[in-house]
C-alpha cells in the first residue's frame, strides 16, 4: 500500500506511546489520521500537530467506537489502515497470601475480564467494524486495506502476575492469522506486533535504575525499544502487500524470567 494523502488511518491508542509514535510516522507520510483514545487533552493537542482529528473514545463500548469511526470517516473518508494500540495491563497473582492479613485471596474475576474487554475484546470489536467499511472500498492494486495488531512478548512468555494480560495478549495473537484468512479474499491484510521492554510513558514512571537494569537485560541492541521502532514496524507491515497473518516479536532478543 501506497502512503499519501488519499490514504485515510485509524490508530486506537494513539494519543501517546507507541500509538503517537505511529501517528506520527503515518501523517508525514501524508496520510489522514484519527486518533482514537481516552486522553482528550493529548489527543486533541496530537491531532491538531498532524493535522489529524481526534476522537474521544472506550474500546470496550459500542457505541463509542461506532461514533468515532463515523467522526473519522465524515473528516477523512473510510480508512484503508486501521492500528489498535490502545491497551492497558495489571499485575496481580493467580492466588496467594496477603503478606499483611495472611489470608489466601485470588486473582478477582471482575479485574482478569477488565484486561481481556480492552486488550482483546476491544482489539476484534475495532477490526471488525473497520473491516466491514473496508470492504466498500475500492481496491487499489488489488488491496482494500491494512490492519496492524498490538499483543506482547508477554503472549509468549508472561512474567508472575501476568496471567490476565498474557492471556489477552495471547488472544490477540491467535485471532491474527484467522481474521487474515477471513479477509484475504477482500483484500485486507492483517498483522501483529509483540513489542518487548519499550520506553513508553508508563516505563518512564520507573526510577532510572529500574530503566537500566531492564535495558541491560535485553541482549541486543542493550537498551528499550523506542516508540519509533514499533512504528517503523508498523508502516513496513502497511506498505508490504506480501506481508499478511504475521506475528513478529520486536525485542532486541530479548526472553522474559518468570519474574
Amino acid at each position: 500500500m501506497e502512503l499519501n494523502s488519499s490514504v485515510a488511518a485509524v490508530v486506537t491508542g494513539g494519543a501517546s506511546g507507541l500509538g503517537e509514535a505511529t501517528v506520527r510516522a503515518l501523517a508525514a507520510k501524508g496520510v489522514k489520521v484519527a486518533i482514537f483514545d481516552m486522553n482528550e487533552t493529548k489527543g486533541e493537542a496530537v491531532a491538531k500537530e498532524v493535522g489529524g482529528v481526534f476522537c474521544k473514545v472506550n474500546v470496550t463500548s459500542d457505541e463509542e467506537v461506532d461514533a468515532a469511526f463515523a467522526k473519522a470517516r465524515a473528516a477523512h473518508g473510510q480508512e484503508r489502515i486501521l492500528v489498535n494500540c490502545a491497551g492497558t495491563g495489571n499485575a496481580i497473582k493467580t492466588a496467594g497470601r496477603d503478606k499483611a492479613t495472611g489470608e489466601t485471596k485470588h486473582f478477582p474475576l471482575d479485574a482478569f475480564n477488565w484486561i481481556i474487554q480492552i486488550n482483546l475484546v476491544g482489539t476484534f470489536r475495532c477490526i471488525a467494524k473497520s473491516a466491514k467499511g473496508m470492504l466498500d472500498l475500492e481496491p487499489v492494486d488489488g488491496e482494500r486495506g491494512a490492519i496492524v495488531n498490538t499483543a506482547s512478548v508477554a503472549a509468549e512468555d508472561g512474567q508472575m502476575g501476568q496471567a490476565a494480560y498474557s492471556a489477552s495478549k495471547g488472544g490477540v495473537v491467535g485471532m491474527t492469522l484467522p481474521i487474515a484468512r477471513d479477509l484475504a479474499g477482500d483484500g485486507i491484510r492483517v498483522n501483529c506486533i509483540l513489542p518487548g521492554i519499550f520506553n513508553t510513558p508508563l516505563m518512564n514512571a520507573a526510577p532510572p535504575q529500574v530503566k537500566e537494569a531492564l535495558a541491560a537485560s535485553v541482549p541486543f541492541p542493550k537498551r528499550l525499544g523506542n516508540a519509533e521502532d514499533y512504528a517503523s514496524l508498523a508502516l513496513q507491515m502497511i506498505t508490504n502487500g506480501y506481508f499478511n497473518g504475521e506475528d513478529v516479536r520486536l525485542d532486541g532478543a530479548i526472553r522474559m524470567a518468570p519474574r
